[in-house]
């Protein structure tokens, strides 16, 4: 088995962090640091990360919280502010975040341990589609509203098409669905603020086919 999908599998982070991991040179096989992808893992080589050693998790385990606003979406935050973690009553398995949520972003969130998942959850060939509730400041125009609907320019590059739906309209707000598969930073807000409508609030309400339904702020299942 390749070392950055064993790192995964073993729930250390998605094979994508764990590529970066491995340049970086927090790596190991059998003592020797190692910083080439694609080496193969054998069955009795020992494997450690940053100086621990890991093993093949004997139970993947899946959870979906709603995050609050006022999280941050990392395992540790060098600012010391709280985590998603902190909201997780497990200390038998080392789950983390699958993608991310923005501070003052709300909604659902995936934690676990399986690495394969998270890669076929977020890397952007699959096109996992998200769902979020947006409140924007002004009454969205059919302009704005074409314009995130054919892509909006981020960064020199076009995002996908994406999909609108209008839930409410007032004098200084306008409350509506986006729905994407990208997973850029801070996309949906820099989306909104690039058609000339700041986000006054966010939640993110479905990955794929699985949505929050009645799950309070702050719990999970």
């Amino acid at each position: 088995m390749r070392l950055q999908k064993y790192l995964a599998t073993c729930g250390v982070a998605s094979r994508r962090k764990c590529e970066a991991y491995i340049i970086e040179g927090k790596v190991a096989v059998n003592g020797e640091v190692v910083q080439t992808l694609g080496t193969k893992v054998e069955a009795g080589d020992s494997v450690t990360f940053c100086g621990k050693a890991i093993s093949l998790e004997e139970e993947h385990v899946y959870y979906m919280l709603h995050k609050p606003v006022g999280y941050v979406t990392t395992v540790q935050d060098e600012k010391q502010r709280q985590t998603v973690l902190d909201l997780i009553d497990d200390d038998m398995h080392r789950v983390y975040p699958v993608g991310r949520l923005d501070y003052n972003t709300s909604g659902l969130l995936l934690l676990t341990n399986d690495g394969e998942l998270t890669y076929g959850l977020t890397h952007p060939k699959h096109h996992v589609n998200k769902c979020y509730e947006v409140k924007v400041k002004g009454q969205l125009s059919e302009d704005a509203k074409k314009m995130l609907k054919c892509g909006v320019l981020l960064d020199g590059k076009l995002t996908y098409p994406a999909k609108v739906k209008v839930l409410r309209k007032g004098e200084k707000s306008t409350t509506f669905l986006l729905t994407i598969h990208e997973g850029r930073n801070r996309q949906v807000r820099r989306m909104c603020e690039g058609v000339g409508y700041p986000v006054l609030s966010l939640k993110r309400i479905s990955v794929g086919k699985l949505t929050l339904g009645e799950l309070e702020v702050g719990q999970y299942r």
